[in-house]
């Protein structure tokens, strides 16, 4: 697995994010939430230009959001979504470069090493962002942010 070991602190600005929402294992609700804003994402962008994808998640309880940042505030959302302006704020940036598959393990690990390090988190959204796409990327070469809330 090719992942960064060493946090980076950054900035986020605000956001705007459309996304569907589920609760629970994440292993189990992970992929039907993508499949849902897939087949809704043709309907948003009528209206709304996508800036991202990205998944923003909670460990407790288990949340789990899939969707899209867009350039403003949506005139209108699909049914079936969601919008959330999202604060932005600091956060310690991981790398992982590698296929989507490698996620699950990569996100433990930084886990790990944000209670190794004792770094203080902020009760707000973890973010996977997606850097580029995977319709055109190999596997082996996609970059994915994990991102964590800190103070």
């Amino acid at each position: 697995m090719n992942l960064t070991e060493v946090p980076e602190l950054i900035s986020l600005p605000e956001m705007h994010y459309v996304f569907v929402e589920r609760v629970g294992p994440f292993m189990q609700n992970a992929g039907s939430a993508w499949q849902e804003a897939h087949k809704l994402a043709p309907q948003l962008r009528e209206n709304s230009p996508v800036t991202g994808y990205m998944a923003l998640y909670k460990m407790g309880p288990k949340i789990y959001r899939a969707g899209f940042s867009i350039a403003a505030e949506p005139a209108e959302v699909p049914d079936g979504m969601e919008y959330e302006k999202v604060s932005g704020g600091k956060y310690v940036r991981f790398v992982l470069i590698g296929p989507y598959t490698d996620l699950p393990q990569a996100s433990g690990r930084v886990w790990e090493i944000v209670g190794e390090k004792k770094l203080e988190i902020r009760d707000d959204f973890a973010i996977e962002n997606y850097v580029n796409d995977p319709n055109v990327t190999p596997p082996d070469q996609l970059v994915t942010h994990l991102m964590i809330p800190t103070i």
